[in-house]
């Protein structure tokens, strides 16, 4: 019996996967399996995964629709308590599992176990993710606010460097089927309500920002799913002051995120309507721009957007 099980969603990644499985295979615990399902890929990468000829490896057909559904069904399908997840197109360093796994030993009590990684850019830079609230390596144990260190700086949780025991996951309901657009961000929200979240400097993985057909680069009108649960979760005052004011940024810049991914989809009006019930102390300069950029031609704001994409990417940031 695995004592971990790896779940890919796969769907046109071809170029990408081998790299994935072969870092997953190169971990210094070995005692996992490997369960990927497609959502009928037209490209090779199923066929990449026939090359592999190790038995941990299992390959199912997607039943349902979309990489939350995909991963719902990679759940169900594994034979561990524990489920750890990557992405088609990003990989591991060697100790990722065994570094996880020694984190849940010593936090049972968490609800997510999760590492630091690498941001690989289109220009090939690298470049380590920009933490926040999150002690100095080499430290890891339990975040002292996930919301914190979510709302003001990169994600302390990121799909592909993410343990869950089965049983969170269960209780959770899994990853939410009903939206395209912040899913997983979703999960590791319903989660840190309820649960703390343990991190690690150690066992990192590399997020390959330049691989081609990433989900988060779809142009297409989106809600923030979370941000309800945020809102309601304030009203009821059942957390700390300084727990609801974490709450409150981090929904703040979620919704700013929505936002600006409706204007790139032509959307202005609905993200107009996002803002006006974003409410923020420490982005009130942020919100207020992403609301001008509503009332401003298109043409402009594509200008204005490959303009600082240049610039993160000159930077690495």
């Amino acid at each position: 019996m695995p004592i971990v099980s790896v779940v890919i969603p796969l769907y046109n990644k071809g170029p990408h996967i081998a790299l994935a499985i072969q870092s997953i295979l190169n971990q210094t615990e070995q005692n996992f399996e490997i369960i990927i399902v497609d959502g009928q890929s037209t490209d090779k990468g199923p066929k990449v995964v026939q090359s592999f000829k190790d038995q941990r490896i299992f390959f199912f057909e997607q039943k349902g629709s979309g990489v939350s559904s995909a991963r719902n069904e990679g759940i169900c399908n594994s034979q561990s308590d524990f489920i750890a997840f990557l992405d088609a197109d990003d990989e591991w360093m060697p100790d990722h599992l065994e570094t996880l796994l020694r984190l849940r030993k010593k936090h049972p009590e968490a609800g997510a176990y999760t590492t630091a990684y690498l941001v690989k850019y289109p220009n090939s830079k690298i470049k380590i993710a920009d933490f926040y609230a999150v002690p100095e390596e080499p430290w890891e144990g339990l975040l002292p606010s996930y919301f914190k260190s979510a709302a003001f700086g990169n994600p302390p949780v990121w799909t592909s460097v993410v343990g869950i025991s089965k049983q969170i996951l269960t209780e959770m309901n899994g990853f939410n089927t009903e939206k395209r657009w912040g899913e997983d961000t979703d999960l590791w929200g319903r989660i840190a309500l309820k649960y703390p979240i343990a991190f690690s400097w150690n066992g990192m993985g590399i997020y390959h920002t330049e691989a081609s057909n990433r989900a988060c680069n779809r142009i297409e009108p989106v809600q923030d799913v979370f941000v309800i649960l945020a809102r309601n979760a304030i009203d009821t005052g059942e957390f700390s002051p300084e727990m609801i004011n974490d709450l409150r940024e981090y929904a703040a810049k979620r919704q700013i995120v929505t936002a600006w991914q409706n204007i790139k989809a032509r959307r202005s009006d609905l993200a107009r309507d996002i803002l006006k019930n974003c409410k923020t102390q420490n982005r009130k300069r942020l919100k207020y721009l992403t609301l001008f950029s509503t009332y401003i031609p298109y043409s402009i704001v594509c200008v204005i957007i490959n303009m600082k994409r240049q610039i993160m990417e000159f930077i690495g940031d």
